[in-house]
């Protein structure tokens, strides 16, 4: 016991921690291997420990023992005895039921007999099984790889699945030794340590998991990394069109794979090669809801030796579908958070992999490899008359008057007047508040609508400096290259989406020229379900060791 410590453990497992103490950092940065943030106001955050967060921890490598040394180390008062038994009982989970190869075919195996039996009568469990084949095995037929680690993880068991995988067809990929522009090309300590995580060794073979890393630290470098030491045909999984040719840059900028092996297959392009890149929305196209996927055969069109999720936290819900069905092939996710607004965590642990690779967002940043960021919250009333009108309106009415304040755009002309010279990014939800917004600055909009080569056009534009300011919806959350973007102005938002404030922080991120901080705005109206959202949306931002300077705007 230490009252100085910053760090309380509850009996019901969750941890509340004190901001404004000297050990502050070092007790987030170990406690966020383990447990989730939940709540972030000024001077106490409240951590949950639960099920999903432990075991990626055991993933990791981290045993029940590592946890409560690390809860003690940080903790004012004695650790609860049921916390510590609690994380030993749910960390031990992991690895008691096995998935591996047999010679007659592929087995489920526990290390208890009895927990094995009563699991096997489950009624959820038992029509997946197949014969016993001694007191610690079942037989699993392949189809059902997926399936049966779905059921377990739901009734609370964790599979370990070291049945290995298909090889693929072979495919030789080597990483360039410099850029297409002659500079030096070198793999990121950090980068490299990701990849290898994924792929393993001997003692602990990869083949499945996810890598965690912020917007702007190179994720795409480390799918190439994984390529390259796999060297096998890859299908890569993309959010849309410009993310798959921002992929294509990437991969012959920086590796050996000349242009006729990468094919795309989206809504413009059905062309198959060794390497090829595919797009969530055509895997996901039927003609109507009961219709059966078009596309879902691109999964077995070629013998794939790795499939590649970018973004894999947007992953859409029928793509978990077909991946329960290739559990023989390697799979790797990549994203900046593995924070799902669905409630599909469980799905990307069970058949994506769980987390093999994850680094703090300020570690990075302190060696300099994303941007320093200020975040800002700007809050500003309704105009008079909106407020009169807002308590009479129904729920979903008054948030999108919040969200549309007309008062927005009078911040939003003093924070471009501020950062005249700066590359700025104005991101929302709502189009027809996009459109007043273009209108007012003149300055171009991007939209789901906008088709894909004028959104070439404009991201190079923006690129090169020709234009200094664009406007994006939802589009602009996620796979887009603009290196010299230095601030963001929030105007609108998915509610309370952790998981859209991660992703456009991140679009600011990426290392600046002259290492200047880039600046991440958030315009939010006041007393109204909007600042609600405001501080959810914060939480994710808050765990990577971000804080929010709040300044208010006053109108007469």
């Amino acid at each position: 016991m230490n009252i100085s410590n910053p760090l309380i453990v509850q009996s019901n497992s969750t941890l509340l921690l004190e901001v404004n103490n000297p050990l502050f950092a070092d007790a987030r940065d170990a406690i966020t291997t383990f447990a989730h943030l939940e709540k972030s106001p000024e001077h106490i955050h409240t951590y949950s420990i639960t099920p999903l967060s432990l075991w990626n921890a055991a993933a990791l490598g981290m045993t029940p023992a590592d946890v409560v040394a690390l809860l003690d180390k940080f903790s004012k008062y004695d650790l609860p005895g049921n916390v510590a038994d609690g994380i030993a009982e749910l960390m031990g989970r992991f690895g008691k039921l096995v998935l591996e190869n047999h010679p007659s075919g592929l087995a489920l195996r526990c290390t208890e007999p009895d927990m094995l039996h009563h699991l096997s009568r489950n009624a959820r469990l038992a029509g997946l099984l197949g014969e016993r084949i001694d007191e610690y095995r079942f037989h699993v037929a392949d189809e059902n790889r997926g399936i049966v680690k779905q059921v377990l993880i739901s009734l609370g068991f964790p599979v370990h699945d070291v049945a290995g995988y298909v090889d693929g067809d072979p495919f030789p990929i080597a990483l360039k030794q410099e850029f297409g522009g002659g500079t030096a090309f070198t793999i990121r300590e950090y980068q490299k340590q990701a990849a290898q995580s994924y792929v393993g060794n001997p003692q602990m073979p990869g083949g499945s998991g996810v890598v965690v890393l912020p917007c702007g630290a190179g994720k795409t470098v480390v799918g190439m990394y994984v390529m390259s030491l796999m060297c096998r045909s890859t299908l890569i999984l993309v959010t849309n069109v410009t993310a798959a040719r921002q992929w294509r840059r990437e991969l012959l900028d920086k590796t050996d794979i000349p242009p006729e092996a990468i094919g795309e297959y989206s809504g413009e392009s059905k062309d198959i090669r060794p390497i090829t890149l595919a797009t969530y929305q055509i895997l996901t196209y039927r003609k109507k809801k009961t219709d059966p996927f078009v596309h879902y055969g691109i999964f077995n069109s070629q013998n794939w030796g790795l499939i590649i999720y970018d973004e894999v936290h947007l992953l859409p819900a029928p793509v978990f579908k077909f991946t329960a069905e290739i559990q023989a092939r390697r799979r790797l996710g990549l994203t900046a958070t593995l924070i799902r607004e669905d409630g599909h965590e469980n799905d990307v642990f069970t058949l994506i992999g769980p987390k093999k690779f994850d680094v703090p967002w300020k570690d990075l940043e302190r060696q300099g490899w994303i941007a320093t960021a200020r975040c800002v919250e700007i809050r500003v009333d309704l105009p008079q008359d909106d407020k009169l009108r807002y308590f009479g309106m129904t729920p979903r009415e008054q948030i999108r008057l919040a969200y549309e304040n007309v008062r927005k755009v009078a911040v939003a002309r003093e924070l471009l007047a501020q950062h005249k010279d700066d590359q700025v990014l104005i991101m929302g939800q709502y189009l027809s508040q996009l459109s007043v917004f273009a209108a007012e600055f003149s300055v171009p909009v991007i939209t789901g609508a906008t088709p894909n080569d004028r959104r070439d056009e404009l991201y190079a534009q923006f690129r090169t400096g020709e234009i200094r300011v664009l406007i994006l919806s939802k589009v602009g959350n996620f796979a887009i290259d603009l290196p010299d973007a230095n601030v963001a102005i929030q105007i609108s938002g998915s509610f309370g989406s952790r998981q859209e404030e991660a992703q456009r922080l991140g679009r600011i991120l990426r290392p600046k020229k002259q290492g200047e901080q880039a600046v991440f705005y958030s315009i939010v109206t006041r007393e109204s379900r909007e600042l609600d959202f405001a501080m959810n949306r914060q939480l994710f931002l808050t765990e990577q060791g971000y804080s929010y300077e709040i300044q208010y705007r006053e109108f007469d």
